[in-house]
Order: C-alpha cells, then structure tokens, then sequence
C-alpha cells in the first residue's frame, strides 16, 4: 500500500510473540527440542514453518497428523513448561517497541494473539509495557477458531469499538497476516523480531499484508511521518 493510498489510522492492533515480545526464537526452539525427543525430528525451521502463528489447539492436530499417532500423556503440559522456562528466562522486547508505544499512546491499541491471556500479562509486565494495553489484552485461545480465521481480530475491533476497516494490525507471521487481512484491517508486517529469516518479508506481503516494515523506526514512519 502507497503512502498516499492510507486511511487515517483509528487504532492498532498488535499481534504480540514476535511483535511486541521477541519470544518466537526460544518458544520454536523449545518446541523443536520436545518434538525431537519423542521421536518427531523437528528443526528450528521446521518448528517456525510449519507452527508459528498458530494456537496450542490448533498445533495439536498437525502435529499429531505429522506424528501418526497420538502425543504422549503429558507431552503438551511438559513442552508448555519448557517453552515458558525459556521464554521467561531471555525474553526481550521486540527492538524499538518500548519507544513505539509512547509515540502512539494517542491511539486506542489492543493485543490480539494466538497466545493465552495469561501468558500476555505476565510477559508484558515482566517486559515493563503492560500500561499501554491494560485489559485490552485479547486471545484467539478462548474462540472457537483460531488464526488465520479473522476472529481474533474482529474481537480486539469490538473491544476497541473500532471499525476494522479503521485499525492497522502489526503481524510477523503469514498466519497472522491472513488473519488480520481477513478482518479487513491494513496490515503492517514486521520483520524486527530475532526469528526473521530471509524471505521473511515475501511470505507476508504473499499472506496479504498492505506493507512490510523492517523496524519500529521503520513502523512510525509509514503510519506517522518522519519524526520532528
């Protein structure tokens, strides 16, 4: 999307793991390393490729299909625990994010994540950015459909009482971006986070994002303007 071509913006919408927490790298590799020991070899990539983006729910299912059988008893519980321990033992957060937020308090923003409500809060409070959201904090896990369905996204709308229409969304991952896009939102991908690979930027604008920003730097100035 050109410049000229933008709606004014309304409000934004965040995705948050490798948005607003650079937490994708540790969680996939995590999740890798579980996958591997029960005898699914999986690498980093694979875990990014075939995974990021989605809920715990909607994992499941693909990786059971890849698997051929059922998970282990206990497999999720333990993998969850270690993606945590890693996650909260080096999380930090997306470069430039901190500083995006207070250039864009004027605006209504909301988190709409595959990630649950309570790994949200306690991420965003360990990062020092849990006041730019307050309860606005909104989870694909408590929805009937995850993403790429534009569920969670028309719910962080309504909680905003905002049009779509008039929010930007901020997505790292294909799956997101279809998401958002599906809810009619403009849609902003990121490519900031330490899990950006090359061809990153292709794989969003395929999954329908407007633009691609490489930082926040980057991310103000589509939306507002070279700095004063």
């Amino acid at each position: 999307m050109n410049r000229g071509d933008a709606q004014p913006v309304r409000a934004i919408v965040f995705d948050f793991d490798g948005v607003i927490a650079d937490s994708e790298a540790p969680a996939n590799r995590a999740l890798a390393e579980c996958l591997t020991e029960i005898g699914l070899p999986t690498s980093y990539d694979d875990a990014l490729d075939l995974y990021c983006g989605h809920r715990w729910a909607d994992c499941v299912p693909r990786i059971e299909a890849r698997f051929g059988r059922a998970l282990p008893l206990g497999f999720i519980e333990q993998c969850k625990a270690r993606t945590w321990e890693r996650v909260n033992a080096s999380v930090l957060p997306v470069t430039g994010v901190a500083e995006f937020l207070e250039r864009s308090a004027h605006l209504p923003r909301a988190v709409a994540s595959s990630s649950t409500t309570e790994w949200l809060a306690q991420i965003l409070a360990k990062l020092g950015l849990a006041h730019h959201f307050g309860d606005r904090l909104f989870s694909a896990a408590q929805l009937a459909r995850g993403k790429p369905h534009p569920d969670i996204y028309l719910d962080a709308a309504a909680g905003l009482a905002t049009d779509p229409g008039a929010c930007v969304a901020i997505e790292d991952s294909p799956i997101g971006v279809a998401s958002a896009a599906a809810a009619r939102m403009r849609v902003i991908g990121l490519c900031a986070a330490s899990h950006v690979r090359d061809g990153h930027a292709q794989r969003l604008i395929a999954a329908g994002a407007h633009d691609v920003a490489h930082s926040y730097d980057e991310l103000a100035e589509r939306l507002f303007g070279a700095a004063r």
